[in-house]
Protein backbone atom coordinates (compact mmCIF):
# COMPACT_ATOMS: atom_id res chain seq x y z
CA UNK A 1 0.00 0.00 0.00
CA UNK A 2 2.78 2.45 0.80
CA UNK A 3 4.53 1.98 -2.56
CA UNK A 4 1.25 2.40 -4.42
CA UNK A 5 0.49 5.59 -2.50
CA UNK A 6 3.87 7.00 -3.49
CA UNK A 7 3.25 6.13 -7.14
CA UNK A 8 -0.31 7.49 -7.26
CA UNK A 9 0.75 10.66 -5.46
CA UNK A 10 2.55 11.90 -8.56
CA UNK A 11 0.41 10.16 -11.20
CA UNK A 12 -1.38 12.89 -13.23
CA UNK A 13 -4.06 10.41 -14.30
CA UNK A 14 -5.12 9.61 -10.74
CA UNK A 15 -7.61 11.95 -9.09
CA UNK A 16 -8.82 9.74 -6.23
CA UNK A 17 -6.95 6.87 -4.60
CA UNK A 18 -8.90 3.77 -3.56
CA UNK A 19 -7.42 1.23 -1.15
CA UNK A 20 -8.61 -2.17 0.00
CA UNK A 21 -6.49 -3.14 3.01
CA UNK A 22 -6.28 -6.30 5.09
CA UNK A 23 -3.09 -5.30 6.90
CA UNK A 24 -0.32 -2.70 6.81
CA UNK A 25 3.21 -3.52 5.77
CA UNK A 26 4.69 -0.58 7.65
CA UNK A 27 1.84 1.15 9.49
CA UNK A 28 3.84 4.10 10.80
CA UNK A 29 5.16 4.85 7.32
CA UNK A 30 1.64 4.52 5.91
CA UNK A 31 0.36 7.20 8.28
CA UNK A 32 3.08 9.66 7.32
CA UNK A 33 2.75 9.06 3.56
CA UNK A 34 -1.04 9.14 3.60
CA UNK A 35 -1.09 12.42 5.54
CA UNK A 36 1.00 14.04 2.81
CA UNK A 37 -0.79 12.43 -0.14
CA UNK A 38 -4.28 13.25 1.19
CA UNK A 39 -3.41 16.94 1.06
CA UNK A 40 -3.10 16.58 -2.73
CA UNK A 41 -5.84 14.08 -3.62
CA UNK A 42 -8.45 12.11 -1.67
CA UNK A 43 -7.56 8.66 -0.30
CA UNK A 44 -10.57 6.39 0.26
CA UNK A 45 -9.92 3.13 2.13
CA UNK A 46 -11.82 -0.02 2.97
CA UNK A 47 -10.09 -1.85 5.83
CA UNK A 48 -11.32 -5.40 6.35
CA UNK A 49 -10.81 -7.46 9.49
CA UNK A 50 -12.70 -5.05 11.74
CA UNK A 51 -14.07 -7.89 13.88
CA UNK A 52 -12.13 -10.69 15.56
CA UNK A 53 -13.55 -13.22 13.08
CA UNK A 54 -12.75 -10.92 10.18
CA UNK A 55 -9.25 -10.47 11.51
CA UNK A 56 -8.76 -14.26 11.56
CA UNK A 57 -9.92 -14.50 7.95
CA UNK A 58 -7.59 -11.71 6.91
CA UNK A 59 -4.75 -13.37 8.78
CA UNK A 60 -5.21 -16.67 7.01
CA UNK A 61 -5.18 -14.88 3.66
CA UNK A 62 -2.31 -12.48 4.13
CA UNK A 63 -0.22 -14.12 6.81
CA UNK A 64 -0.41 -11.21 9.23
CA UNK A 65 -2.98 -10.29 11.84
CA UNK A 66 -5.24 -7.33 11.29
CA UNK A 67 -4.55 -4.26 13.38
CA UNK A 68 -6.68 -3.14 16.28
CA UNK A 69 -9.57 -1.29 14.72
CA UNK A 70 -9.26 1.67 17.08
CA UNK A 71 -5.68 2.12 15.93
CA UNK A 72 -6.78 1.98 12.29
CA UNK A 73 -9.44 4.60 12.95
CA UNK A 74 -6.91 6.80 14.71
CA UNK A 75 -4.32 6.69 11.93
CA UNK A 76 -6.97 7.26 9.24
CA UNK A 77 -8.44 10.23 11.11
CA UNK A 78 -5.07 11.85 11.70
CA UNK A 79 -3.85 11.31 8.13
CA UNK A 80 -7.03 12.41 6.35
CA UNK A 81 -7.87 8.99 4.89
CA UNK A 82 -11.61 8.58 4.23
CA UNK A 83 -12.69 5.28 5.73
CA UNK A 84 -15.68 3.30 4.50
CA UNK A 85 -17.06 0.02 5.80
CA UNK A 86 -18.40 -1.42 2.50
CA UNK A 87 -17.33 -1.77 -1.11
CA UNK A 88 -20.50 0.04 -2.12
CA UNK A 89 -19.54 2.95 0.08
CA UNK A 90 -16.02 2.95 -1.38
CA UNK A 91 -17.37 3.59 -4.87
CA UNK A 92 -20.15 5.92 -3.72
CA UNK A 93 -17.63 8.28 -2.14
CA UNK A 94 -15.24 7.98 -5.06
CA UNK A 95 -17.96 8.80 -7.59
CA UNK A 96 -18.55 12.07 -5.78
CA UNK A 97 -14.94 13.12 -5.21
CA UNK A 98 -13.80 12.15 -8.72
CA UNK A 99 -16.45 14.33 -10.39
CA UNK A 100 -17.28 17.20 -8.05
CA UNK A 101 -15.36 19.72 -5.95
CA UNK A 102 -14.82 18.95 -2.29
CA UNK A 103 -17.70 20.53 -0.31
CA UNK A 104 -16.86 23.88 1.28
CA UNK A 105 -19.23 23.37 4.21
CA UNK A 106 -22.12 21.44 5.72
CA UNK A 107 -25.08 23.40 4.24
CA UNK A 108 -27.21 21.33 1.85
CA UNK A 109 -30.21 22.12 -0.36
CA UNK A 110 -32.50 19.27 -1.44
CA UNK A 111 -34.58 19.67 -4.62
CA UNK A 112 -37.20 17.00 -5.31
CA UNK A 113 -40.43 16.15 -7.12
CA UNK A 114 -41.66 13.91 -4.27
CA UNK A 115 -41.96 14.63 -0.55
CA UNK A 116 -41.18 11.15 0.77
CA UNK A 117 -37.65 10.79 -0.67
CA UNK A 118 -36.90 14.36 0.41
CA UNK A 119 -37.82 13.58 4.02
CA UNK A 120 -35.63 10.48 3.92
CA UNK A 121 -32.80 12.57 2.50
CA UNK A 122 -33.13 15.21 5.22
CA UNK A 123 -33.16 12.56 7.95
CA UNK A 124 -30.05 10.93 6.50
CA UNK A 125 -28.23 14.22 5.99
CA UNK A 126 -28.89 15.56 9.47
CA UNK A 127 -28.11 12.13 10.93
CA UNK A 128 -24.64 12.54 9.40
CA UNK A 129 -24.23 15.97 10.96
CA UNK A 130 -25.00 18.00 7.82
CA UNK A 131 -27.33 21.02 7.79
CA UNK A 132 -30.45 21.30 5.65
CA UNK A 133 -30.71 25.06 6.13
CA UNK A 134 -33.85 27.14 5.67
CA UNK A 135 -33.46 29.33 2.62
CA UNK A 136 -33.77 33.10 2.79
CA UNK A 137 -37.11 34.74 1.84
CA UNK A 138 -35.43 36.25 -1.22
CA UNK A 139 -34.24 32.89 -2.53
CA UNK A 140 -37.58 31.27 -1.71
CA UNK A 141 -39.33 33.96 -3.76
CA UNK A 142 -37.06 33.38 -6.76
CA UNK A 143 -37.71 29.63 -6.58
CA UNK A 144 -41.47 30.07 -6.23
CA UNK A 145 -41.54 32.10 -9.44
CA UNK A 146 -40.76 28.87 -11.33
CA UNK A 147 -43.10 26.55 -9.42
CA UNK A 148 -46.77 25.88 -8.81
CA UNK A 149 -48.44 27.43 -5.74
CA UNK A 150 -48.54 24.03 -4.02
CA UNK A 151 -44.74 23.70 -4.02
CA UNK A 152 -42.72 23.98 -0.77
CA UNK A 153 -39.59 26.12 -1.03
CA UNK A 154 -38.15 26.47 2.48
CA UNK A 155 -35.76 23.48 2.04
CA UNK A 156 -36.23 20.78 1.08
CA UNK A 157 -37.74 22.23 -2.08
CA UNK A 158 -40.64 19.97 -3.05
CA UNK A 159 -41.69 20.93 -6.58
CA UNK A 160 -44.47 18.25 -6.44
CA UNK A 161 -44.97 15.48 -8.99
CA UNK A 162 -46.04 17.73 -11.85
CA UNK A 163 -42.58 19.36 -12.02
CA UNK A 164 -40.77 18.76 -15.30
CA UNK A 165 -37.33 19.46 -16.77
CA UNK A 166 -37.98 23.22 -17.00
CA UNK A 167 -38.64 23.45 -13.25
CA UNK A 168 -35.60 21.33 -12.41
CA UNK A 169 -33.30 23.42 -14.58
CA UNK A 170 -34.59 26.79 -13.37
CA UNK A 171 -34.51 25.88 -9.67
CA UNK A 172 -31.09 24.24 -9.92
CA UNK A 173 -29.68 27.36 -11.54
CA UNK A 174 -30.96 29.43 -8.60
CA UNK A 175 -29.58 27.04 -5.98
CA UNK A 176 -26.21 26.43 -7.63
CA UNK A 177 -25.44 30.14 -7.87
CA UNK A 178 -26.63 30.92 -4.32
CA UNK A 179 -24.16 31.50 -1.50
CA UNK A 180 -26.64 30.12 1.04
CA UNK A 181 -25.72 26.46 0.47
CA UNK A 182 -22.56 24.48 -0.21
CA UNK A 183 -24.12 21.40 -1.82
CA UNK A 184 -27.22 20.75 -3.90
CA UNK A 185 -28.90 17.35 -4.17
CA UNK A 186 -31.47 16.83 -6.95
CA UNK A 187 -33.88 13.95 -6.35
CA UNK A 188 -36.15 12.55 -9.06
CA UNK A 189 -38.68 9.76 -8.88
CA UNK A 190 -40.53 9.13 -12.17
CA UNK A 191 -44.21 10.06 -11.98
CA UNK A 192 -44.87 8.67 -15.48
CA UNK A 193 -43.19 6.26 -17.90
CA UNK A 194 -41.85 9.13 -19.99
CA UNK A 195 -39.76 12.18 -19.14
CA UNK A 196 -36.80 10.68 -17.27
CA UNK A 197 -34.34 11.43 -20.09
CA UNK A 198 -35.50 15.04 -20.34
CA UNK A 199 -35.15 15.57 -16.55
CA UNK A 200 -31.70 13.98 -16.58
CA UNK A 201 -30.65 16.23 -19.46
CA UNK A 202 -31.89 19.30 -17.56
CA UNK A 203 -29.94 18.28 -14.43
CA UNK A 204 -26.82 17.67 -16.51
CA UNK A 205 -27.17 21.07 -18.21
CA UNK A 206 -27.49 22.82 -14.84
CA UNK A 207 -24.37 20.99 -13.66
CA UNK A 208 -22.44 22.15 -16.72
CA UNK A 209 -23.43 25.77 -16.14
CA UNK A 210 -22.19 25.48 -12.54
CA UNK A 211 -18.85 24.00 -13.63
CA UNK A 212 -15.95 25.95 -12.23
CA UNK A 213 -17.89 27.07 -9.18
CA UNK A 214 -17.27 25.73 -5.69
CA UNK A 215 -20.67 24.04 -5.45
CA UNK A 216 -20.91 20.29 -4.96
CA UNK A 217 -23.74 18.77 -6.99
CA UNK A 218 -25.16 15.24 -6.85
CA UNK A 219 -28.38 13.52 -7.79
CA UNK A 220 -30.67 10.68 -6.78
CA UNK A 221 -32.73 8.84 -9.42
CA UNK A 222 -35.13 6.35 -7.85
CA UNK A 223 -35.97 4.10 -10.78
CA UNK A 224 -35.46 0.47 -11.68
CA UNK A 225 -33.56 1.32 -14.84
CA UNK A 226 -30.53 2.67 -12.98
CA UNK A 227 -28.65 5.88 -13.61
CA UNK A 228 -29.68 7.81 -16.75
CA UNK A 229 -26.78 7.97 -19.22
CA UNK A 230 -27.55 11.67 -19.83
CA UNK A 231 -25.91 12.50 -16.46
CA UNK A 232 -22.57 11.26 -17.82
CA UNK A 233 -22.92 12.53 -21.38
CA UNK A 234 -21.96 16.15 -20.81
CA UNK A 235 -18.71 17.86 -19.93
CA UNK A 236 -19.52 17.49 -16.23
CA UNK A 237 -20.51 14.18 -14.64
CA UNK A 238 -23.19 14.52 -11.99
CA UNK A 239 -22.84 11.63 -9.50
CA UNK A 240 -26.09 9.66 -9.27
CA UNK A 241 -27.34 7.39 -6.50
CA UNK A 242 -30.26 4.99 -6.34
CA UNK A 243 -31.45 6.14 -2.91
CA UNK A 244 -31.03 9.21 -0.67
CA UNK A 245 -29.18 7.44 2.15
CA UNK A 246 -26.01 6.42 0.26
CA UNK A 247 -25.90 9.89 -1.28
CA UNK A 248 -26.03 11.41 2.22
CA UNK A 249 -23.28 9.10 3.50
CA UNK A 250 -21.01 9.85 0.55
CA UNK A 251 -21.57 13.58 0.93
CA UNK A 252 -20.88 13.48 4.68
CA UNK A 253 -17.57 11.67 4.07
CA UNK A 254 -16.58 14.31 1.49
CA UNK A 255 -17.54 17.12 3.88
CA UNK A 256 -15.39 15.66 6.66
CA UNK A 257 -12.50 15.34 4.21
CA UNK A 258 -12.93 19.00 3.25
CA UNK A 259 -12.85 19.98 6.91
CA UNK A 260 -9.65 17.99 7.38
CA UNK A 261 -8.08 19.79 4.40
CA UNK A 262 -8.98 23.15 5.93
CA UNK A 263 -7.27 22.41 9.24
CA UNK A 264 -4.14 24.44 9.94
CA UNK A 265 -0.80 22.68 10.11
CA UNK A 266 0.12 21.72 13.65
CA UNK A 267 3.17 20.32 15.41
CA UNK A 268 4.20 18.88 18.73
CA UNK A 269 5.62 21.49 21.13
CA UNK A 270 9.05 21.24 22.70
CA UNK A 271 9.15 21.35 26.49
CA UNK A 272 12.19 23.00 28.05
CA UNK A 273 11.31 22.11 31.65
CA UNK A 274 11.45 18.30 31.38
CA UNK A 275 14.28 16.17 32.76
CA UNK A 276 14.33 13.18 30.45
CA UNK A 277 17.70 11.98 31.72
CA UNK A 278 16.34 11.67 35.27
CA UNK A 279 13.43 9.57 34.00
CA UNK A 280 15.80 7.44 31.92
CA UNK A 281 17.88 6.74 35.03
CA UNK A 282 14.81 5.61 36.96
CA UNK A 283 13.76 3.23 34.19
CA UNK A 284 17.28 1.90 33.71
CA UNK A 285 17.45 1.03 37.40
CA UNK A 286 14.02 -0.62 37.24
CA UNK A 287 15.12 -2.82 34.34
CA UNK A 288 17.46 -4.71 36.66
CA UNK A 289 14.41 -5.68 38.71
CA UNK A 290 11.83 -6.47 36.01
CA UNK A 291 14.16 -8.43 33.71
CA UNK A 292 13.83 -9.15 30.00
CA UNK A 293 10.06 -9.66 30.13
CA UNK A 294 9.50 -6.22 31.61
CA UNK A 295 7.06 -5.26 34.35
CA UNK A 296 5.33 -2.49 36.27
CA UNK A 297 7.25 0.33 37.92
CA UNK A 298 6.95 0.80 41.67
CA UNK A 299 4.83 3.77 42.89
CA UNK A 300 7.87 5.88 43.80
CA UNK A 301 9.41 5.16 40.38
CA UNK A 302 6.17 6.18 38.64
CA UNK A 303 6.14 9.41 40.63
CA UNK A 304 9.74 10.23 39.65
CA UNK A 305 9.13 9.53 35.95
CA UNK A 306 5.97 11.66 35.80
CA UNK A 307 7.52 14.46 37.83
CA UNK A 308 10.45 14.54 35.40
CA UNK A 309 7.96 15.53 32.71
CA UNK A 310 6.08 18.10 34.78
CA UNK A 311 3.10 15.94 35.72
CA UNK A 312 1.93 16.63 39.27
CA UNK A 313 1.03 13.90 41.74
CA UNK A 314 -0.32 14.25 45.29
CA UNK A 315 2.01 13.89 48.25
CA UNK A 316 2.58 10.18 49.00
CA UNK A 317 4.65 7.68 51.00
CA UNK A 318 5.06 3.91 50.72
CA UNK A 319 4.79 2.03 54.04
CA UNK A 320 4.77 -1.57 55.25
CA UNK A 321 3.50 -1.24 58.85
CA UNK A 322 0.51 0.27 60.64
CA UNK A 323 2.69 2.65 62.61
CA UNK A 324 4.39 3.91 59.46
CA UNK A 325 0.97 4.38 57.86
CA UNK A 326 -0.20 6.48 60.82
CA UNK A 327 2.97 8.60 60.64
CA UNK A 328 2.64 9.06 56.88
CA UNK A 329 -1.02 10.05 57.13
CA UNK A 330 -0.13 12.64 59.77
CA UNK A 331 2.19 14.32 57.27
CA UNK A 332 -0.61 14.86 54.75
CA UNK A 333 -2.17 18.34 54.54
CA UNK A 334 -5.63 16.85 55.07
CA UNK A 335 -7.30 13.46 54.73
CA UNK A 336 -5.40 10.52 53.28
CA UNK A 337 -5.97 7.68 50.80
CA UNK A 338 -4.60 4.19 51.41
CA UNK A 339 -3.89 1.93 48.41
CA UNK A 340 -2.54 -1.59 48.52
CA UNK A 341 0.63 -2.32 46.53
CA UNK A 342 0.27 -5.76 44.98
CA UNK A 343 1.09 -7.46 41.66
CA UNK A 344 -2.40 -8.98 41.57
CA UNK A 345 -4.33 -5.77 42.31
CA UNK A 346 -4.51 -4.18 38.87
CA UNK A 347 -7.67 -2.29 39.84
CA UNK A 348 -7.53 -1.69 43.58
CA UNK A 349 -11.14 -0.64 44.03
CA UNK A 350 -12.34 -3.93 42.53
CA UNK A 351 -10.78 -5.98 45.33
CA UNK A 352 -11.24 -3.60 48.25
CA UNK A 353 -7.63 -2.48 48.16
CA UNK A 354 -8.49 1.23 48.27
CA UNK A 355 -9.86 3.39 51.10
CA UNK A 356 -10.59 7.09 50.51
CA UNK A 357 -10.86 10.12 52.77
CA UNK A 358 -9.20 8.62 55.85
CA UNK A 359 -8.57 10.82 58.92
CA UNK A 360 -7.46 9.97 62.44
CA UNK A 361 -5.13 7.30 63.82
CA UNK A 362 -7.76 4.62 64.37
CA UNK A 363 -9.25 5.11 60.91
CA UNK A 364 -5.79 4.84 59.35
CA UNK A 365 -5.07 1.60 61.21
CA UNK A 366 -8.38 0.09 60.14
CA UNK A 367 -7.82 1.15 56.54
CA UNK A 368 -4.31 -0.33 56.57
CA UNK A 369 -5.63 -3.69 57.75
CA UNK A 370 -8.42 -3.63 55.16
CA UNK A 371 -6.24 -3.01 52.12
CA UNK A 372 -3.47 -5.36 53.23
CA UNK A 373 -6.01 -8.13 53.72
CA UNK A 374 -7.73 -7.53 50.39
CA UNK A 375 -5.14 -9.42 48.32
CA UNK A 376 -3.05 -12.55 48.85
CA UNK A 377 0.23 -10.89 47.87
CA UNK A 378 0.47 -7.43 49.53
CA UNK A 379 3.86 -5.75 49.27
CA UNK A 380 2.98 -2.57 51.14
CA UNK A 381 0.60 0.36 51.19
CA UNK A 382 0.73 3.71 49.45
CA UNK A 383 -0.46 6.49 51.77
CA UNK A 384 -1.41 9.44 49.60
CA UNK A 385 -2.88 12.90 50.01
CA UNK A 386 -6.64 12.82 49.37
CA UNK A 387 -7.62 15.10 46.47
CA UNK A 388 -11.28 16.06 46.74
CA UNK A 389 -13.53 17.49 44.03
CA UNK A 390 -12.72 18.13 40.40
CA UNK A 391 -13.55 16.20 37.26
CA UNK A 392 -12.04 12.75 36.73
CA UNK A 393 -10.44 11.98 33.37
CA UNK A 394 -8.28 9.21 31.98
CA UNK A 395 -5.00 9.69 30.16
CA UNK A 396 -3.26 6.53 29.07
CA UNK A 397 -1.18 4.76 26.47
CA UNK A 398 -0.74 1.27 25.08
CA UNK A 399 1.73 -0.06 22.54
CA UNK A 400 -0.13 -1.33 19.49
CA UNK A 401 1.96 -4.08 17.86
CA UNK A 402 1.54 -2.53 14.41
CA UNK A 403 1.05 1.21 14.86
CA UNK A 404 3.16 1.85 17.95
CA UNK A 405 2.01 3.99 20.89
CA UNK A 406 -1.74 4.62 21.02
CA UNK A 407 -2.76 7.44 23.38
CA UNK A 408 -6.19 7.55 25.00
CA UNK A 409 -8.20 10.30 26.69
CA UNK A 410 -11.70 10.26 28.13
CA UNK A 411 -13.97 10.05 31.12
CA UNK A 412 -12.03 8.60 34.04
CA UNK A 413 -12.80 6.80 37.29
CA UNK A 414 -13.95 3.28 38.03
CA UNK A 415 -16.51 3.18 35.20
CA UNK A 416 -14.12 3.91 32.34
CA UNK A 417 -14.29 0.39 30.84
CA UNK A 418 -18.06 0.19 31.32
CA UNK A 419 -18.86 3.52 29.66
CA UNK A 420 -16.02 3.53 27.14
CA UNK A 421 -16.30 7.26 26.46
CA UNK A 422 -12.76 7.75 25.16
CA UNK A 423 -10.80 9.00 22.16
CA UNK A 424 -7.66 7.47 20.67
CA UNK A 425 -4.81 9.01 18.69
CA UNK A 426 -1.56 7.66 17.31
CA UNK A 427 1.62 9.08 18.87
CA UNK A 428 3.07 11.68 18.46
CA UNK A 429 0.35 14.19 19.30
CA UNK A 430 0.28 17.64 17.79
CA UNK A 431 -1.48 20.56 19.46
CA UNK A 432 -4.38 20.19 17.02
CA UNK A 433 -4.60 16.44 17.73
CA UNK A 434 -5.01 17.20 21.42
CA UNK A 435 -7.73 19.81 20.87
CA UNK A 436 -9.75 17.39 18.71
CA UNK A 437 -9.07 14.48 21.02
CA UNK A 438 -10.44 16.36 24.03
CA UNK A 439 -13.59 17.39 22.13
CA UNK A 440 -14.42 13.88 20.89
CA UNK A 441 -15.79 12.13 24.02
CA UNK A 442 -19.39 12.99 24.92
CA UNK A 443 -18.27 13.71 28.48
CA UNK A 444 -16.00 16.51 27.23
CA UNK A 445 -18.88 18.90 27.91
CA UNK A 446 -18.36 18.32 31.63
CA UNK A 447 -15.04 20.15 31.44
CA UNK A 448 -16.84 23.11 29.88
CA UNK A 449 -19.26 23.39 32.80
CA UNK A 450 -22.21 21.35 31.57
CA UNK A 451 -25.60 22.61 32.83
CA UNK A 452 -24.11 25.05 35.28
CA UNK A 453 -21.51 22.69 36.70
CA UNK A 454 -17.97 23.74 37.51
CA UNK A 455 -15.74 23.91 34.43
CA UNK A 456 -12.35 22.25 34.42
CA UNK A 457 -8.86 23.47 33.59
CA UNK A 458 -8.85 22.33 29.96
CA UNK A 459 -5.58 24.13 29.27
CA UNK A 460 -3.88 22.01 31.93
CA UNK A 461 -5.36 18.83 30.42
CA UNK A 462 -4.07 19.79 26.96
CA UNK A 463 -0.65 20.42 28.44
CA UNK A 464 -0.70 17.03 30.22
CA UNK A 465 -1.56 15.15 27.01
CA UNK A 466 1.28 16.85 25.14
CA UNK A 467 3.69 16.08 28.00
CA UNK A 468 2.64 12.43 27.95
CA UNK A 469 3.34 12.34 24.21
CA UNK A 470 6.78 13.88 24.82
CA UNK A 471 7.45 11.33 27.55
CA UNK A 472 6.55 8.44 25.26
CA UNK A 473 8.87 9.79 22.59
CA UNK A 474 11.76 10.16 25.04
CA UNK A 475 11.23 6.84 26.85
CA UNK A 476 10.68 4.01 24.32
CA UNK A 477 10.80 1.47 27.16
CA UNK A 478 7.25 2.48 28.17
CA UNK A 479 4.75 0.03 26.66
CA UNK A 480 1.70 0.77 28.80
CA UNK A 481 0.59 3.61 31.02
CA UNK A 482 -2.60 4.37 32.91
CA UNK A 483 -3.24 7.68 34.66
CA UNK A 484 -6.70 7.23 36.13
CA UNK A 485 -8.14 9.22 37.61
CA UNK A 486 -6.57 12.53 36.75
CA UNK A 487 -8.37 15.15 38.83
CA UNK A 488 -9.09 18.32 36.84
CA UNK A 489 -9.56 21.39 39.03
CA UNK A 490 -11.22 24.69 38.14
CA UNK A 491 -9.64 26.81 35.36
CA UNK A 492 -6.25 28.07 36.44
CA UNK A 493 -5.83 25.45 39.19
CA UNK A 494 -4.28 22.66 37.12
CA UNK A 495 -4.57 18.89 37.38
CA UNK A 496 -3.41 16.18 39.80
CA UNK A 497 -2.58 12.64 38.73
CA UNK A 498 -4.26 10.72 41.55
CA UNK A 499 -3.33 7.22 40.41
CA UNK A 500 -0.85 6.08 37.78
CA UNK A 501 0.76 2.86 36.58
CA UNK A 502 3.57 2.43 34.05
CA UNK A 503 4.78 -0.81 32.49
CA UNK A 504 8.20 -0.99 30.84
CA UNK A 505 10.23 -3.51 28.91
CA UNK A 506 13.82 -3.49 27.62
CA UNK A 507 14.50 -2.00 24.22
CA UNK A 508 16.42 -4.35 21.95
CA UNK A 509 18.69 -2.65 19.44
CA UNK A 510 19.43 1.01 18.88
CA UNK A 511 15.87 2.10 18.17
CA UNK A 512 12.26 1.05 18.45
CA UNK A 513 10.88 0.40 14.92
CA UNK A 514 7.38 1.51 15.86
CA UNK A 515 8.58 4.97 16.84
CA UNK A 516 11.88 6.07 15.36
CA UNK A 517 12.52 4.43 12.00
CA UNK A 518 10.64 6.87 9.78
CA UNK A 519 12.30 9.86 8.11
CA UNK A 520 10.40 13.06 8.79
CA UNK A 521 9.65 13.64 5.12
CA UNK A 522 7.78 10.35 4.58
Amino acid sequence: GNDLLLYWEEDPNTDVILLYLESFGNPRRFGRIARRVAKKKPVVALKSGRTSAGARAASSHTGSLASLDVAVDAVFNQSGVIRTSTLEGLFDITALLANQPVPKGRRVAVLTNAGGPAILAVDALEGEGLEVVELSPQLQERLRAHLSPEAAVRNPIDMIASAGPEQYEACLDELLKSDEVDTVIAIHIPAAPDGVEEVATAISAAGERAAGSDKTFLSVFMQSGGAPPELRAGLVTVPVYAFPEPAARALAAAVRYGEWLAKPESSAPTFTDVDASAAESVIAAAMDRVGDDGGWLEPDEVEEVLASFGLSLPMARTVTTEDDAVAAAAEMPGAAVLKVISPSALHKSDVGGLVLDVEGEEAVRQAFKQVMGAVPDPEGVLVQEFVAGGHEVLIGMTEDPNFGPLIVFGLGGVYVELIGDVAFRIHPLTELDVVEMMAEPKSAKLLDGYRGGDPGDTAAVRDALLRVSAMIEALPEIVEMDMNPVKVARPGHGIRVVDARIRVRPVVGSFVPSRRDIPADL
